[in-house]
């Protein structure tokens, strides 16, 4: 038998495969980490993680896992998840989220991505309208994952970049889904009250429209996985609890990889009609994309007590809070100081809006920074400061709106950022 040489460019995948992107923030991350790993010193502010050396989890729910996996939990879950689980969820949604779901109107997952995709394949035909904001993460890519046709609303830094009722009116009668996060990522802020209420408004109008006519209804994928780490006066809001009849076509997201640190421990959850979520579970049941047996049994037990729940909480929301406060006060003295900067209170989860105007300066070594991507390279450069700008979550490629992440920092880093900056950006002319 002889051997044959076979050519890498002589494979072929699916045409699916062939033109799937992969995560621009990873891909970012990558390059920031390849310079570390040179010797550089870089305040990574890229990933949407947690440091657990400066962010570890609740000692008890690590106890607890720990404790499962002596007690030999390593076999499969329940497919739609630990019962233990939904019912310690079922009671945390109630006495602390507005939301009245039952254990069995609700799936486990393993963190929010397994719930996000399954919600798409049980709702979204190929050809069918998802519509939703812009920067919002992951929505195209999952809207590609299904062969649908994404519509993208580019919203504005006057309305903290929520979208409006206004704006999404005009795709109501051809969308199949709506996809909406709150607090959004990547901007740190959220839906006021009377803005959920006028989306909520428009979905329930069409749907009585549809009701008629007999068309599919439109669905609302509202993903609120940071709904626990809002700081100040911001309050959270979720379509059903301002309108009751949108629990026919709301699919949640949600889970404690944000709240509770616990981004690794893979512990996410979707709720909604029940006849939705059977078949989220059936779709599970293929991908296998469960969180493991020994979390959830662990989760369940830490979230029986919401007492240290709630110290959990109040703890690190002053930690994350005075992070994004530091950062947004020193944004504000960087503008008052004449620098081309901004920034949006923070509001909501680890991140904080940051605006870098830059385009058209001039480095002290003669170049134009001519492009989003040219001043992103300067301020790592130059500064030695990584962020994510907003074109990477849909936003168009000349914005000059950022993403800063908090939750691999150290307090004390703060004002070496912010010092950074200054240096880098006295250098432009």
């Amino acid at each position: 038998m002889s051997n044959t040489t076979i050519e890498q460019s002589d494979l072929q995948v699916s045409k699916l495969a062939q033109h799937i992107i992969g995560s621009e923030i990873i891909k970012l991350a990558g390059e920031v980490n390849e310079k570390i790993k040179q010797g550089e010193h870089i305040f990574n502010l890229t990933i949407g993680d947690f440091n657990p050396k400066v962010f570890p989890i609740p000692a008890e729910l690590k106890a607890a896992i720990v404790a499962e996996y002596e007690n030999d939990q390593t076999n499969y879950p329940a497919a739609d998840g630990m019962l233990e689980l939904r019912n310690s969820v079922s009671r945390l949604l109630k006495e602390r989220g507005d939301l009245d779901y039952k254990p069995d109107e609700i799936v486990i997952t393993g963190g929010a991505r397994p719930a996000i995709y399954t919600i798409f394949k049980a709702l979204v035909d190929e050809g069918d309208t998802v519509v939703f904001p812009v920067p919002s993460w992951n929505n195209n890519h999952y809207t590609y994952l299904n062969n649908a046709k994404p519509v993208l609303i580019q919203t504005s830094p006057e309305n903290n970049f929520m979208p409006t009722a206004a704006e999404i009116a005009p795709y109501m009668e051809e969308a199949n889904l709506l996809a909406l996060c709150s607090p959004l990522n990547p901007t740190g802020t959220v839906f006021q009250k009377s803005d959920l209420e006028a989306i909520c408004d428009l979905v329930l109008a069409e749907n009585a429209n549809r009701k008629i006519s007999g068309k599919k209804p439109l669905y609302v994928m509202y993903d609120q996985i940071y709904w626990p780490l809002t700081f100040g006066t911001t309050e959270h809001y979720n379509p059903v609890s301002l309108r009751p009849e949108m629990r026919n076509y709301t699919l949640f997201v949600d889970g404690i990889s944000k709240s509770l640190a616990a981004t690794g421990v893979r512990v996410g959850w979707t709720m909604g009609p029940k006849v939705i979520t059977d078949k989220i579970k059936s779709i599970l049941t293929h991908v296998g994309a469960w969180a493991p047996k020994a979390e959830q049994l662990a989760t369940a037990t830490y979230l029986n007590d919401l007492g240290q729940y709630d110290n959990f909480l109040n703890a690190i929301k002053t930690q994350i809070n005075d992070r994004l406060v530091g950062f947004y006060e020193g944004f504000q003295a960087l503008k008052a100081e004449g620098y081309s900067v901004d920034a949006i209170a923070p509001e909501a989860a680890i991140y904080l809006t940051v605006q870098f105007t830059l385009h058209g300066k001039t480095t002290a070594e003669g170049n134009v920074l001519v492009t989003t991507s040219d001043v992103t390279k300067y301020i790592l450069d130059e500064a030695k400061v990584a962020i994510v700008p907003f074109s990477a979550f849909g936003a168009s490629a000349d914005s000059s709106w950022y993403r800063l992440s908090v939750g691999t920092c150290k307090l004390e880093d703060v004002q070496g950022v912010i010092s950074n900056l200054r240096g880098a950006l006295s250098k432009l002319s």
